[in-house]
């Protein structure tokens, strides 16, 4: 399993355009072989702070999604709108 927690930071302004491009990407992004969870969220403390918590059931899986053309449209969108790139922590279930 490949699990991550992806850090988003929007830029000012921007928390509503980023969020709903993330909304939109949870879609496709859950319906790809492989993809066991794809949580996208919030801050409560930071509006522009965005999370979405994954899992993949292979390296290769998560390989595909970060290459799929949904994703690849996803970064186009937002690319602008982010402030800096986005944080990728990959986490192991103690």
């Amino acid at each position: 399993m490949v699990k991550l927690v992806a850090v988003l930071k929007a830029k000012p302004g921007q928390e509503a355009a980023v969020t709903q491009a993330l909304r939109d990407l949870a879609v496709p992004s859950k319906a790809e072989p492989g993809c066991v969870m794809y949580v996208p969220c919030r801050s409560k403390a930071d509006p522009a702070k965005l999370v979405v918590i994954e899992e993949w059931a292979d390296q290769a899986a998560f390989d595909a999604h970060a290459a799929s053309p949904h994703f690849q449209a996803f970064l186009a969108k937002v690319g602008n709108a982010l402030a800096g790139e986005p944080e990728l922590e990959f986490v192991e279930v103690l």
